[in-house]
């Protein structure tokens, strides 16, 4: 599936609740880069809400919505961290954390009611969330001597590059962020210029 350079994620934790015959969802939705900040983000959940039953939860990563997770934490198998994911998904939002804990309250929900509490938690927490579209950039190094210094700021201004790393040494090197759609033209502007070499180094 192609994606263009753009992707919507959150940039601030947000918090929606839902209820159902005495049960207690409670979402919470965190902006997110890498699993490893999935673990303690749950144990501090589990330290906040000792007495609840279940911290259900699905992550998405990365700007083209390829990697994702999730857990069911004891609820039955495809019932609550499934939901969770397909409203990630239905929402087209990435480098995102999902976590509904539940309280029970009493009364079983059954399947069907189970699948749609997580549903429509997730739901709501997305919705009290402030979603955000973020471009994807590709980062490149410049090396080059001084003499093109002129010639490459130039280009970087008039394409309106983002510089995020300089260094002035023996040898000029430039970390410069890219917007996707704009790295063929900009490249070949680069390019164009003598004695430049150029690497791809990762994406944001």
């Amino acid at each position: 599936m192609l994606f263009n350079d753009t992707y919507k994620t959150i940039n601030q934790p947000a918090t929606g609740i839902f209820r159902d015959k005495g049960s207690k969802f409670i979402a919470t939705a965190y902006p997110i880069k890498s699993t490893e900040e999935v673990k303690p983000i749950i144990e501090k959940l589990r330290t906040e809400h000792p007495k609840a039953n279940h911290h259900c939860w699905a992550l998405r990563l990365t700007t083209d919505r390829s990697n994702f997770k999730f857990s069911d934490d004891g609820e039955p198998s495809g019932t609550a961290g499934r939901p969770i994911l397909n409203s990630l998904l239905s929402a087209d939002i990435t480098n995102i954390l999902v976590v509904v804990t539940r309280y029970f309250g009493g009364t079983l929900l059954g399947v069907t009611g189970l699948i749609n509490a997580y549903k429509a938690s997730t739901i709501e927490v997305l919705n009290q969330a402030e979603i955000v579209e973020k471009t994807i950039n590709d980062i490149y190094q410049f090396s080059f001597d001084h003499i093109q210094m002129n010639a490459i700021m130039r280009i970087i201004k008039e394409r309106n590059l983002k510089i995020r790393a300089q260094s002035y040494t023996h040898q000029n090197v430039l970390e410069v962020e890219i917007r996707r759609s704009a790295v063929k033209n900009s490249l070949e502007a680069i390019e164009n210029l003598r004695d430049i070499e150029i690497k791809y180094l990762y994406s944001d």
